[in-house]
């Protein structure tokens, strides 16, 4: 199994990212947690990989941090959650805020998420509670970042949220109260601020 890929950032375009390791360009899909911490592209990443088997295709998905592919891979163990979801829940929230939502019972959070309903929610706090840590983090972890705002951030924004499961028309609004609160935000501030409200 691909364990850890290390090369030149090629193509980025959430949740999908294109690496090229020697020549050979592996496509990989990866949680939002992971976007904020990529390189610009042309530059050299490494990142932890999980490969995910299935009668329909074999899908590579990248994390920037051991501990976040060990979260992705405790999530996929409960039962109803899939790779996609696992991606969709650790780009909303990162390891505190999950630890967060398991330790203190918080459904609401979850059932926020594309494609985790109540059941899938209540599951995720009942089976998750006894493998990973309370956090003990501060609430509020948002701390963007200072590059100035990129040409079509909003459309940028949207797409990315769109390609998370949400639909077009929450995605624009999420974007759009985001922009409120930061109306020179670049693309992965407007998709942090959108998502951070999952979290609650």
């Amino acid at each position: 199994m691909i364990g850890r890929l290390s090369g030149t950032l090629l193509e980025k375009q959430a949740p999908y990212l294109l690496l090229d390791v020697a020549g050979v360009g592996y496509e990989l899909q990866a949680p939002m947690t992971t976007f904020y911490q990529l390189p610009e592209t042309n530059q050299t990443a490494t990142l932890y990989t999980h490969l995910a088997v299935s009668e329909t295709a074999h899908q590579l998905f990248g994390f920037a941090k051991r501990s976040d592919r060990d979260l992705f891979r405790t999530l996929i163990k409960v039962n109803g959650v899939g790779p996609k979801m696992a991606v969709a829940i650790l780009s909303g929230m990162d390891a505190d805020d999950i630890a967060r939502c398991v330790h203190e019972d918080n459904v609401a959070a979850l059932v926020k998420v594309p494609g985790v309903g109540k059941k899938t929610a209540e599951r995720l706090v009942i089976e998750l509670r006894d493998k990973i840590a309370p956090s003990s983090a501060p609430h509020d972890l948002l701390n963007p970042s200072a590059e100035p705002a990129a040409s079509g951030a909003e459309e940028e924004a949207e797409s990315a949220l769109i390609a998370l499961g949400y639909k077009p028309a929450e995605a624009s609004r999420m974007v759009n109260a985001a922009l409120k609160t930061n109306p020179a935000a670049t693309a992965q501030e407007l998709i942090r601020q959108a998502l951070r409200k999952i979290a609650g």
